[in-house]
């Protein structure tokens, strides 16, 4: 590894900020599996479905998105290429399978049996996980002090993306969900395409990637606020074209805003290099004529949080990568299964169209609180206060399991604050999981393993909507005859997935336990980098 002392036009675009804008970009559009809800009539109607085949087709989606072993194996086995090989590969199954679901809905090719749309969707939902592997790992590996935070913000863009493609639907391609349809197709895809050249992985350590790393989560913050305040206006009013296109310009502009914290990043790192190289040189004919000349370290002989990289196999031989699993199966699982009936539970609970949809909506947001959240609060404990950060997973599912509890409950109001409660700590898991991976297991095979924990979504998600959810509502509607209605319909089945978040509860402090001991090893470690960080400084200044 090098440090670039030149402040070349070249490393101007091909440095580890204009990665990280490159890579929120590519996230930013990557999150069509959360607009579900706005083509999924359309396949219904054109394709002659039932709704029993239209949730088999989500189910398959849901499959796609978080079964991501093969974009963890390919970020491995093309590493020495980089990354632009795994975002490559997601933008063809990107534009595979919404272009096929496009042909076949447009009438261009013959209508699609169920199986054949099945795997379309599974095609196009798989997409995503070849664009999240590439751009999570590459951050990670660019930013190793602050992977939770770095995590956080890829994991909280994607959470936005959704409500960010739903604006375009909405000042583009309202009413019209054909068209969005090819949108899905092209959008992700030839923006993947266009930017991958940038995502990289830079081997350097610079003394000031907190400073823009906050200005990224900033922006993020920002742009969160946008989006919640223009959801509900919209719901509540009709705005007029004119007024939609203003706020989908300011859109833009707020989406165009990490190129300018990545120039910044860059220009503050030129200044300071060549500055320091000025002093070192001329420190560094002091020292040879007193004969006690230091070479500056480069920062290749970072200390790891690890002392070892594990493979797939191996990591699946330890006591702490099943009780991550099950942590992950319990806080995904349940989150999953609390979106997916978001809709039915207002319904039985007598709240209105624009209510449901205001919280539908709304879940992307609470969605990135926790993604975004959850990252950065653990790394600034871990670092300020030496949390270890298994302990937030603790928080989180005893926060889920009174979230679950209270839409058990269904109080008035109580689905409000406890879709809140669950979206956020859903989304938390999200950046808490991988980062934990990242640190217990090394980075060497980072994407492969942490793509492999997230299975454990799905199956969580499969056990409590099917088996959990849907036979204990169909069981009350079996016997009343009739659309279930009141407290009951939900009650049991929120009561029990109270239980299983609280098991979680407990096997994540076991974790937490495991772990304690050597989240105080890296604690340690980090004090002695950041000491000699500062000790190197001064024997340049």
């Amino acid at each position: 590894m090098e440090l670039d002392y030149n402040p070349s036009r070249k490393s101007l675009i091909r440095n580890k900020w204009v990665a990280t804008a490159a890579s929120i970009w590519i996230q930013s559009t990557s999150g069509s599996l959360y607009t579900f809800s706005i083509y999924s009539p359309i396949l219904k109607s054109t394709q002659g479905y039932t709704q029993s085949t239209l949730d088999t087709i989500s189910v398959f989606k849901d499959i796609g998105a978080n079964v991501g072993v093969l974009s963890g194996l390919l970020y491995s086995a093309a590493s020495s290429r980089g990354p632009w090989v795994v975002l490559l590969a997601g933008a063809v199954q990107c534009f595979a399978g919404y272009f096929l679901m496009w042909l076949t809905v447009t009438g261009a090719l013959p209508a699609a049996p169920p199986p054949v749309m099945c795997c379309y969707m599974l095609v196009a939902a798989h997409a995503m996980t070849f664009f999240n592997t590439a751009n999570v790992v590459t951050g990670v590996h660019n930013f190793p002090s602050y992977s939770g935070t770095i995590v956080g913000i890829m994991k909280g863009f994607l959470g936005l993306s959704g409500a960010i493609l739903i604006q375009v639907y909405q000042t583009i391609f309202k009413n019209n969900p054909t068209s969005y349809l090819l949108l899905l197709a092209l959008l992700p895809s030839i923006n993947s395409i266009a930017l991958m050249g940038f995502v990289r992985i830079f081997k350097t350590n610079e003394e000031d990637e907190k400073k823009h790393l906050n200005a990224f989560s900033f922006l993020a913050i920002t742009l969160a606020a946008y989006l919640t305040a223009t959801i509900v206006i919209q719901h509540v009013l009709k705005l007029k074209v004119s007024v939609r296109v203003f706020t989908f310009v300011l859109l833009m502009f707020l989406l165009v805003s990490p190129l300018i914290v990545a120039i910044k990043a860059q220009r503050d790192k030129s200044y300071r290099m060549v500055k320091s190289l000025l002093e070192h040189n001329q420190i560094s004919d002091e020292r040879e004529h007193r004969g006690d000349y230091h070479e500056i370290s480069n920062g290749s002989d970072q200390i790891s949080e690890t002392n070892e990289n594990l493979n797939l196999w191996q990591a699946m031989k330890t006591i702490n990568f099943w009780l991550l699993f099950y942590t992950t199966a319990c806080a995904m699982g349940s989150g999953l299964a609390t979106v997916n009936n978001m809709s039915q539970i207002g319904e039985s609970l007598n709240y209105t169209s624009l209510e449901i949809n205001t919280l539908v909506s709304l879940w992307s947001i609470w969605n990135f609180i926790g993604r975004f959240g959850g990252g950065y609060i653990s790394d600034y404990f871990l670092h300020v206060k030496g949390c270890s950060r298994p302990l937030f997973i603790v928080f989180a599912l005893f926060a889920m399991t009174v979230g679950h509890a209270m839409i058990a409950s269904g109080f008035p109001g109580a689905l409000y604050a406890g879709s809140v409660l669950v979206g956020v700590c859903y989304g938390s898991q999200w950046s808490l999981m991988p980062t934990i991976a990242s640190e217990i297991f090394g980075k060497g095979h980072f994407g492969t393993i942490f793509n492999t924990v997230t299975i454990a979504g799905p199956v969580g998600s499969y056990v409590l909507s099917i088996k959990v959810v849907g036979y204990l509502y169909d069981k009350e509607v079996s016997e009343i005859g009739k659309t279930c209605v009141g407290r009951r319909c939900f009650m049991v089945s929120f009561f029990i997935m109270a239980s299983v978040t609280f098991s979680g509860f407990v096997v994540a402090l076991w974790l937490f336990f495991r772990t304690r001991k050597f989240y105080e090893d890296v604690v340690m470690r980090r004090l002695m980098r950041s000491r000699r960080w500062s000790v190197l400084t001064d024997d340049v200044e």
